[in-house]
């Protein structure tokens, strides 16, 4: 019997192939754009499709299976704001595998998967805004750098003052421990 062979088992279980799907299928939505194995990008897309063909019914239940299977909320919004009406007028065939060589090491034949008609700035979009605030926080650490010389400079004063106070208070510690060791010997 031909039960059970639509998709390939990877040598794995099916709850590690089920998570391996979710993630690459959140990779391709979110990025528009990935490189993984030929057989896995091959088998990604009935799954990318299947995510497309749910948002572009664009109802509550659509929506929550979507969920339930990609368990990431920004790519279903993504999925259900963007890519539903992107493919609305569209029957299907939503993503293109491109052969892309061999992967050094093991030599694993490669594959680039995209969805069709996608937007070329979504790639690394989310990187890009990463790098950018990266920036910012840095500029901005400068800016107060500048500034704390005079704050340290003040810091230093009492510091400097605390300890000339703390001293002869120590001091003071150690006779009275001395006297104290004295009077038991």
């Amino acid at each position: 019997m031909r039960h059970g062979d639509k998709h390939k088992k990877f040598s794995m279980p099916k709850s590690q192939r089920r998570a391996l799907f979710s993630n690459l299928t959140n990779a391709l939505l979110m990025h528009e754009q990935i490189t993984t194995t030929l057989t896995r990008a091959k088998e990604l897309r009935s799954f990318a499709d299947g995510m497309i063909t749910f948002a572009k019914k664009g109802d509550l239940n659509s929506r929550r299976l979507a969920l339930a299977f990609l368990r990431d909320e920004e790519v279903v919004a993504k999925l259900f704001s963007t890519l539903g009406p992107r493919y609305k007028e569209r029957n299907g065939g939503y993503t293109r595998v491109l052969k892309a060589g061999f992967r050094y090491g093991d030599c694993a034949p490669m594959a680039i998967i995209e969805l069709v008609d996608r937007e070329r700035s979504a790639k690394g979009a989310k990187d890009l805004a990463r790098v950018a605030a990266q920036k910012a926080a840095a500029a901005e650490a400068e800016n107060s750098v500048e500034s704390a010389p005079v704050v340290e400079a003040k810091a230093e004063k009492k510091a400097s003052k605390s300890k000339k106070e703390e001293a002869p208070a120590k001091e003071a510690k150690k006779e009275t421990k001395k006297k104290a060791s004295k009077k038991e010997a």
